[in-house]
């Protein structure tokens, strides 16, 4: 069966990558190293560079060859000209007898492997300047899948070989500088995996838009894989916290169910290759998760051994088999984008205008751009595109390429973080919104556009043109201090944005931010539904609880995994989620809220924080919070999750909210909890010893503590002048609070807004010897500078030259 021509994949490694190409070298290198460790990965056979080689020299197409690529580069042919001449000479070749006897003699051998005499198999292009590490290639030569038949084999054969030459491979080598005629192509022919009646996806080992290190991202479609690498459906996604694996039951931080409007099956009735076709999914696929728990961390834990063999991130396509339900790896290859950035310098935008909202979707980058938009529908319309226009488009694929080059950004109906666009779009370093769903039916040709990835993973489509700024920072440059600076984390969207960010973990997650934007039901209309009378929160209610058997598992789960993503960059530096703080009319606007909430005089000094959580109008809501903080810190694994108490009224109070947080398992010391105390309230500071005997640390809330000293509603805009945290009133408050924590032995942090807003506020809290500083991501910089300076200044002493 072997020769110089046809070898077997396990015989092949990393450094066959010029015999066989990068994918086919990388399939060898997976079977023979980790094969014996659990990864399962189909076996097979590949024809080598050399047989190529021997085809164009055989059938006389090195000449013709030439001509054309050189009447190509001198202007003289255009592409689509060039490329579909160049294909007909491959396609009307013939392989030489012996080459094609090895071939057939290789899948006869197969098929005796696998107990079938006309094996399914899948056909994959390996080129040898492929999958390099500054490289991908991804998309740019053909696969067929499940090809019967020794004839058929030889032809999907030669349809890779003309593939070499598609005009997106041909754009692609000369945007990266590569020749041509130095490239070869090996063809990998493996065992097909029933993936028709099962499932299959890709996945990275690192976050594709931050380059967070931390995590495996797994996206999932019914059927083949190839609706996920063009993006022609909307995947399943799943997120896992690679640290904790094998150290937590399922640190999966994320799952996002995507629509799967459609598969691509095996097509019996197809004359030839590729034998496959796209259908509509059930209600049922549409409806349930692609894979359960099992399957996501047991493909991750086959990603990072991929990762830490080869040394790199890598980027890898998998599949499950329907007929029989197990997992196989079909594809490993080196990250391209994220890989080449460097780990201290970075870009961030900041968009300074508003504009209506067009269409969102799945950001790609972080970057921002702008630009008259150019709807497009077929690669057939873009002969025309102008430079610097916003592609606007249902799906792309590889034949896309040249006309991305062109673009400013790119906005698509369909398709997820790892389709063909977004990966093509990170290479090409453009922002992307995909998968908006009808961004082609809501832009029109030639409007302006401004295209968002700057504001978490929701990327934004904005009419007309809004101002944006772009700022280069250098965290290398950044001091260290002696006050920890940590961050105010809200959005679990945003949160992994940042984790370059040199901070000592975060001092403020919001609970309820997660609540409103994430889960956005009511927790007490999911205790007690049938107390909503409205029918179109009923409605949604079913909608957004739809395969929970508990509704109230919906809002644990959903809490628990925007509570994980916020911990997730931080670990295992401390996360101090706060306790949910809505007030009542904040409350009613939720899903189902306006059951549940009576309308007060003044929400600010209502019903909220530490006086809900033991009252029988909201403890049953109290108690889906203690799950979803419990199934965080146990179940997922971040038992770095401190848990904060607001608007604590009394001692009283605290011991009230204390027992009943301990009665659903959030008992403070067990497993290592810790829990905090907003100081937010006069009470909190004349009181604070108190306070102090019962939490284990304290965190100044400015905004309210203001508000309460000073008597100024925070909201109220005529008022707007006398509202100053840095009021002598409220700093002499401050004061008192860090020395009294500091007399007790407890910590004593700030999450309020005003050290973002004020350096000189964020000064005094050092004066003072504040042990923590929390700040908005976007004023960590500056502030921490400042902070620097503050501490090197009172290190000096007064009277010193840096204290003048």
């Amino acid at each position: 069966m072997s020769g110089p021509d046809v070898l077997p994949l396990e015989e092949l490694g990393m450094a066959d990558v010029p015999r066989v190409g990068g994918k086919n070298a990388s399939l060898g290198e997976l079977l023979r190293a980790l094969g014996g460790r659990g990864v399962r990965v189909p076996g097979g056979f590949a024809t080598s560079a050399d047989a190529y080689r021997a085809y164009v020299a055989a059938n006389g197409i090195g000449p013709r060859l030439g001509e054309l690529l050189a009447a190509h580069r001198s202007g003289r042919a255009g592409l689509r000209e060039t490329g579909a001449a160049v294909r007909e000479l491959f396609l009307g070749g013939a392989f030489p007898e012996d080459t094609a006897e090895r071939i057939r003699a290789a899948y006869r051998a197969l098929g005796a492997r696998t107990g079938r005499a006309d094996p399914a198999v899948a056909v994959r292009s390996s080129a040898t300047a492929e999958d390099l590490p500054d490289a991908s290639f991804a998309g740019q030569q053909e696969t067929f899948l499940d090809v019967v038949g020794e004839e058929a084999l030889l032809e999907a054969c030669r349809r890779c070989y003309a593939s070499l030459f598609t005009d997106r491979a041909i754009t692609y080598r000369e945007l990266k500088g590569f020749d041509h005629l130095a490239v070869a192509l090996s063809v990998g022919v493996q065992e097909m995996v029933r993936a028709d009646l099962g499932a299959s996806g890709v996945m990275f080992t690192l976050d594709t838009e931050t380059g967070f290190p931390d995590v495996v991202v797994v996206s999932a479609a019914w059927g083949l894989g190839e609706t996920v690498v063009q993006g022609s459906v909307d995947p399943d996604k799943y997120v896992v916290f690679k640290p904790l694996l094998g150290a937590a039951p399922a640190p999966v931080v994320e799952r996002t169910r995507g629509a799967k409007l459609q598969k691509m099956v095996r097509d019996d009735d197809a004359p030839a290759a590729p034998r496959t076709r796209l259908v509509a999914t059930t209600d049922r696929e549409r409806r349930a998760f692609v894979l359960d728990d099992a399957d996501v961390l047991r493909l991750a834990r086959w990603a990072v051994q991929v990762e830490e063999h080869y040394g790199r991130p890598m980027d890898l396509e998998w599949a499950k088999d329907g007929s029989t339900g197990e997992l196989f790896l079909l594809q490993a290859r080196p990250e391209t984008v994220q890989a080449r950035r460097g780990g201290t310098r970075f870009t961030v935008h900041h968009l300074e205008g508003s504009g209506p909202v067009l269409a969102s979707g799945a950001a790609i980058g972080d970057a921002i751009a702008a630009g008259p938009a150019r709807v497009v529908r077929s690669p057939a319309d873009v002969e025309d595109f102008p430079a610097g226009a916003v592609l606007v488009t249902g799906t792309t694929d590889p034949d896309w390429v040249p006309v991305m080059r062109r673009a400013a950004a790119v906005v698509t109906d369909h398709g997820g973080p790892t389709s063909h666009a977004a990966i093509v779009s990170r290479e090409l370093g453009l922002p992307a919104v995909v998968g908006t769903g009808d961004a082609t039916a809501v832009v029109a040709d030639g409007q302006e556009l401004t295209v968002s990835c700057a504001e978490g993973e929701r990327g934004r489509v904005y009419a007309g043109t809004l101002p944006f700024r772009a700022e280069e920072v250098d965290l290398g440059l950044l001091p260290r201090t002696r006050t920890a600076i940590m961050v105010n984390v809200a959005s679990p969207d945003a949160a992994l944005r940042w984790w370059r960010l040199p901070a000592d973990g975060v001092g403020l997650a919001r609970m309820e931010f997660v609540v409103n934007s994430i889960v956005q039901v009511h927790p007490m209309a999911l205790v007690h539904p049938e107390r909503v009378a409205d029918e179109a929160d009923r409605r949604r209610i079913a909608e957004l609880t739809e395969g929970f058997e508990d509704p109230g598992e919906y809002f644990v789960q959903t809490l628990a995994l925007g509570l994980a993503k916020l911990a997730a960059p931080h670990h295992p530096r401390p996360v101090v989620v706060r306790l949910s703080d809505f007030k009542s009319n904040e409350y009613a606007h939720l899903v189902g809220g306006a059951a549940f909430e009576q309308a007060e005089e003044n929400p600010m000094l209502g019903f909220r924080g530490a006086s809900r959580y033991y009252d029988p109008r909201y403890r049953e809501g109290f108690a889906l919070e203690c799950r979803a903080l419990r199934r965080v810190r146990e179940h997922i694994g971040f038992r770095n999750v401190v848990v904060m108490v607001p608007f604590c009224r009394t001692p009283a109070e605290a011991d009230r909210v204390l027992a009943e947080m301990a009665a659903h398992g959030l008992e403070r010391g067990r497993e290592g909890l810790k829990v905090y105390m907003m100081c937010e309230i006069p009470s909190n500071v004349v009181l604070a010893e108190q306070f102090a005997a019962r939490f284990d640390g304290f965190s100044i809330g400015s905004n309210d503590l203001t508000q309460l000293v000073l008597g100024v509603d925070r909201d109220a805009e005529a008022l707007r002048a006398l509202f100053d945290e840095r009021d002598e009133a409220v700093t002499r408050m401050i004061a008192e609070a860090i020395r009294k924590a500091h007399a007790a032995g407890i910590p004593i942090g700030i999450c309020g807004q005003g050290p973002s807003d004020h350096p000189d506020f964020a000064e005094f809290l050092v004066r003072e010897g504040i042990d923590s500083i929390s700040l908005n991501p976007d004023s960590f910089l500056r502030t921490a500078r400042r902070i620097a300076e503050t501490e090197r200044r009172l290190a000096a002493g007064p009277g010193s030259t840096m204290d003048a």
